[in-house]
C-alpha cells in the first residue's frame, strides 16, 4: 500500500479534472427496443448538447440514424422527452430547431411531416393502419395566451400539416398509446392547477375506420390519483401505474374492471417531468419486466403474469428513467455506485450486463470512487428525511490530524424528483478533492410514496430547507463534517431550497451555490412557462389569494438576514426561471456587501449542455469555495470575479488566506 500524504481537505489533486465531468455528462435515455435493433437517444456536450439518435443493429454495430447537426428534440412542456418513434427502421422525430416533426428512411434525407410555424410536437405513437402518428401536441400561435396543448393525428402520407385534433379539453396530455390491433386509444389528462404525480386521468377510446374517438371513457384516476405510463400488453390489455394506495403500483384494465398486479409498498412509477418515462415492458405475452422503488433504491424485476411470481433480477444496476425489454433481456440505461450511467442490456435470466454505450469511458480507479450511504435522520415535525453521503476519498491523500471536511448539501431540483446512488463523476468530482457530499431526498422526492411527496405541499421552502438544515446538522453532530465548512448547493428549485436555507436558515451554511435557482416566488408565478405555471399553487398555495405566502418564501425579500457568500450560474435563454432571478438576487447580495459571483451563459437553457458551460462552472464554484474558505484548491484555475470579497471574510475553524 503507497503512504498516503497529507494535505488539506479541498486542496487534493484528483484525476477527475471538470473536462472529464463535462465529457461524461452525455444524456442517455430515449430506449427503443424493434426486433433485434436497439436505439436510444445522446445528449453529447461536446456537440453543443444537440441530441443524436443511435442504434445498435443485431451484429452489434453501432451508429447514429440521425445525420450530423440534427437535434432530436421536442420543447413540449418545456422539459421534452419521447421526442422520437421507430417503426420498422424509419424514424419519426422532432427537431430542436423548428419543432417540426420529420420522417427520416434509412439512406434518405429527413423528410418534413409538419410545416413550419408555432407548433411543439412530442410523445408520438404510429397508427399503421391509418397511416398517421398520434401525437401530443403545443400551439403557441396566440402569443398572448398560454399555449394550447392537444393530441392530433399527423399523416404520414399527405402534404405536411399541422394535425388534427382528436383529443382535446384538458390542459395537459401525454402517452397516446395504441392497442396492437389499432382498435383502441389510451392516454393521459389533466388540468391546472395539478402535476401529473399530482392527479391525472387516464382514458380510453375506441376508434372507428376513419380513427375518429367514438366512446370515450374515463378508467381510473383522479385529482387525488396519480396515473403513470399506460399502455397495452401484446394481447390488448390495458395496464397503468396507479397511486391509489399511497404507493404507484401496477394495475390492469380488464372485462370492465380495474384489478391489482402486485401490490408492494413500493414504487412503480416516477414523476412525469419527461415525457416517454418508463418503468415497465412487455418481455412476450406473460412476462412484465419492471422497474421499482424501495427506500429510494431502484431496482429490476420479472413478473410472470400467469403464475404470478415476482422475481427480482440479479444485479447491482440501479435502473434509471427508461425501459424497454426483448423476450430475454431488459434494455434500459442504468448504472451502479462504482461505474457510470449506460446503455445496457440485461440478462432476465442471470443479471449479467452488457453495456453498449457508457456517458463515459473514462476509468476511474476504485480507491478515488466514494460510494453512497443511504442514511436516515430526525427532521421537524419528529419525523425522519433520508439523503445519501458520501466521505472524501483519496488513495494519495489523507487530512491533517483533526481536520474534518467541508460539507457540500445537495438540493436535487423538481422539487417532485430524487437524488439516485448511482455513480456520479460530478460527486466524485468534488469527494476525490477532499469534500464530503450529502445528496438530500427531503420531504416531497419521489422513490417513498405519495405521503413522503406530500410533505411538501403547501410548505416549500420550509420542509426542503429544515431537512437539508438537519442533514448537515446530522453529519456535524457524528463528527463526519466540519460544522464551519458547511455548503448547500442546487440546481432549478434545489437553487430555490439553497437560497431559502442561506436566507431564512442564516448562519448554519457559509457559502452557497445557486444554478438557475429561484429568488422571487411571486415573478416566477408570473414568468415560467405554462406546465409549471401553477405548480406553485401545490407547493405554496394559491394566487393571489396567498400573495403573502409568496413574499414571505422569497429570499429576495429578505437579503437582510443574510450572512453568507454565494455564486450564481444562469443560462440566458431559460424560460423555466428566466435569468432576472439570478440577476435580481446577485445585485441584492452584492449590495448588501458579502462576498458574491454571478456567471452567465449565452445559448443556456434550463440545464446547462454545453461542455465549456459545465467544465466552467465546475472550476469556478471550486475556485469560489477556496478563496471564501481561504484554502488553494489544485490545479490551475481560471479566475473567477467575486465582488466583496474581504468585506465580509468567512467565519471557519482555519484563517483566512489570500489565494
Amino acid at each position: 500500500m503507497v503512504a498516503q500524504a497529507s494535505a488539506p481537505y479541498g486542496t487534493w489533486t484528483s484525476p477527475i479534472a471538470a473536462r472529464t465531468v463535462a465529457a461524461a455528462a452525455v444524456r442517455l435515455g430515449g430506449v427503443a427496443a424493434e426486433g433485434d435493433d436497439i436505439y436510444w437517444i445522446e445528449g453529447r456536450p461536446d456537440e453543443g448538447g444537440r441530441n443524436a439518435v443511435v442504434k445498435r443493429d443485431a451484429d452489434g454495430r453501432i451508429a447514429d440514424v440521425t445525420p450530423e447537426g440534427i437535434n432530436v428534440r421536442t420543447r413540449v412542456h418545456e422539459y421534452g422527452g419521447a421526442a422520437y418513434v421507430v417503426s420498422r427502421g424509419v424514424i419519426y422525430y422532432s427537431d430542436f430547431a423548428d419543432q417540426r416533426l420529420y420522417r427520416l428512411e434509412p439512406g434518405r434525407s429527413p423528410e418534413p411531416l409538419t410545416p413550419p410555424g408555432d407548433w411543439f410536437y412530442g410523445d408520438c405513437s404510429i397508427d399503421p393502419l391509418r397511416g398517421r402518428l398520434i401525437c401530443v401536441r403545443e400551439d403557441h400561435s396566440a402569443n398572448d395566451r398560454e399555449a394550447v396543448t392537444t393530441l392530433v393525428s399527423v399523416s404520414l402520407n399527405d402534404p405536411p400539416t399541422a394535425g388534427r385534433v382528436v383529443v382535446s379539453g384538458h390542459d395537459f396530455y401525454s402517452t397516446p398509446r395504441l392497442s396492437p390491433d389499432g382498435s383502441r386509444l389510451s392516454w393521459l389528462a389533466w388540468r391546472h392547477p395539478k402535476m401529473p404525480w399530482d392527479g391525472t386521468e387516464l382514458w380510453v377510446a375506441d376508434l372507428d375506420a376513419d380513427g375518429a374517438l367514438v366512446r370515450s371513457t374515463r378508467v381510473a384516476g383522479s385529482e387525488t390519483e396519480s396515473i403513470f405510463q399506460p399502455g397495452w400488453s401484446p394481447d390488448g390489455t390495458l395496464y397503468f401505474v396507479s397511486d391509489r394506495t399511497g404507493w404507484w403500483n401496477l394495475y390492469r384494465f380488464t372485462g370492465g374492471r380495474i384489478e391489482p398486479v402486485h401490490p408492494m409498498a413500493a414504487e412503480f412509477g416516477r414523476p412525469q417531468w419527461q415525457l416517454g418515462t418508463s418503468t415497465w415492458s412487455f418481455a412476450d405475452a406473460s412476462h412484465l419486466v419492471v422497474s421499482y422503488a424501495e427506500a429510494g433504491r431502484w431496482r429490476l424485476a420479472v413478473f410472470d403474469l400467469s403464475t404470478g411470481a415476482f422475481t427480482p433480477v440479479a444485479t447491482d444496476i440501479e435502473p434509471a428513467d427508461t425501459l424497454a425489454a426483448t423476450r430475454t433481456h431488459a434494455v434500459m440505461v442504468g448504472g451502479s455506485a462504482r461505474e457510470p450511467d449506460a446503455v445496457m442490456r440485461v440478462s432476465l435470466g442471470t443479471g449479467n450486463v452488457e453495456r453498449l454505450r457508457a456517458v463515459s469511458a473514462v476509468q476511474i480507479a476504485e480507491g478515488f470512487v466514494s460510494v453512497a450511504e443511504p442514511i436516515e435522520f430526525p427532521t421537524d415535525s419528529g419525523v425522519t428525511a433520508h439523503a445519501l453521503y458520501y466521505t472524501p476519498r483519496h488513495e494519495q491523500f489523507a487530512a491533517p490530524a483533526g481536520e474534518r471536511p467541508p460539507l457540500i448539501v445537495i438540493a436535487h431540483g423538481g422539487p417532485t424528483a430524487a437524488a439516485y446512488a448511482r455513480f456520479n463523476l460530478e460527486v466524485q468530482y468534488w469527494t476525490s478533492r477532499g469534500f464530503a457530499i450529502v445528496d438530500v431526498n427531503y420531504g416531497g422526492s419521489a422513490g417513498y410514496g405519495r405521503a413522503y411527496r406530500e410533505r411538501l405541499k403547501g410548505h416549500w421552502g420550509i420542509v426542503d430547507v429544515a431537512d437539508c438544515v438537519n442533514a448537515a446538522k446530522h453529519l456535524a453532530a457524528r463528527g463526519a463534517v466540519d460544522p464551519g465548512r458547511l455548503i448547500i448547493r442546487g440546481r432549478s428549485a434545489g437553487g430555490y431550497t439553497t437560497l431559502a436555507a442561506l436566507t431564512f436558515q442564516p448562519g448554519v451554511f457559509k457559502a452557497g451555490a445557486s444554478y438557475y435557482g429561484i429568488a422571487d416566488l411571486e415573478r416566477l408565478r408570473h414568468d415560467t412557462h405554462k406546465f409549471e405555471s401553477r405548480y406553485l399553487d401545490s407547493l405554496v398555495g394559491p394566487y393571489p389569494d396567498k400573495q403573502d405566502v409568496y413574499r414571505a418564501r422569497s429570499p429576495i425579500h429578505f437579503v437582510d438576514r443574510l450572512s453568507s457568500p454565494a455564486i450564481f450560474f444562469q443560462g440566458l435563454e431559460d424560460r423555466v426561471v428566466p435569468p432576472n432571478q439570478a440577476r435580481a438576487m446577485a445585485d441584492a447580495v452584492r449590495a448588501k456587501g458579502l462576498p458574491v459571483a454571478l456567471l452567465m451563459f449565452a445559448g443556456e437553457q434550463h440545464g446547462f449542455r454545453k461542455a465549456e458551460s459545465i467544465v466552467r462552472c465546475l472550476e469556478a464554484e471550486l475556485s469560489f469555495y477556496g478563496r471564501v474558505f481561504g484554502f488553494r484548491p489544485a490545479g490551475d484555475l481560471p479566475a473567477v470575479e467575486v465582488d466583496n470579497l474581504f468585506k465580509s471574510p468567512v467565519r471557519t475553524d482555519t484563517s483566512i488566506r489570500s489565494t
